[in-house]
């Protein structure tokens, strides 16, 4: 059980870094990258989306780090 939790703590952290990186200062948002802004129907649900997807990869981190930090699953 330990190693399926090293396993989905390790994904959700390299998905985490990705995500934040995703995410744009001046508001570009994913948008910025290769001109694609025209794939998203606008700017404001690409980022509402964006930061949904990044509090839930967060919160899946947090967890899991207490689980194997506090020793709970052995």
């Amino acid at each position: 059980m330990a190693n399926i939790l090293w396993a989905i703590e390790t994904v959700s952290a390299v998905l985490l870094i990705i995500l934040i990186l995703l995410h744009s200062p001046k508001g570009d948002g994913i948008g910025g990258i290769g001109g694609a802004s025209h794939v998203f129907a606008s700017q404001k649900s690409a980022e509402k989306g964006l930061n949904k997807l990044t509090g839930i990869v967060c919160a899946v981190f947090v967890v899991c780090a207490f689980l194997i930090g506090f020793g709970i699953v052995k």
